[in-house]
């Protein structure tokens, strides 16, 4: 991580802004005192797709169904 100070920063601003495209981070200070941090935006997500497991499984008819007495008293409820 580099520090500047903020005459520098205006002056170069353009080169600094390269130095964080390339993945650093740049400090800015006013009298050796920090007060910002230039650093790269993260990408962005790409959007997510829908239906992207069609057919790779398939919802069976009683999924919704109680479970068995035996299983639902492991689980601490009642059979």
């Amino acid at each position: 991580m580099r520090t500047v100070n903020i005459h520098e920063a205006k002056t170069h601003l353009s080169r600094l802004l390269e130095e964080v495209e390339a993945g650093q981070e740049v400090v800015i200070a006013r009298a050796g005192r920090p007060v910002a941090r230039l650093m790269p935006l993260q990408p962005a997500r790409p959007p997510r797709q829908l239906g992207i497991l069609a057919d790779r499984y398939a919802v069976p008819d009683d999924w919704d169904a109680p479970l068995p007495a035996d299983l639902t008293a492991r689980f601490g409820g009642s059979p």
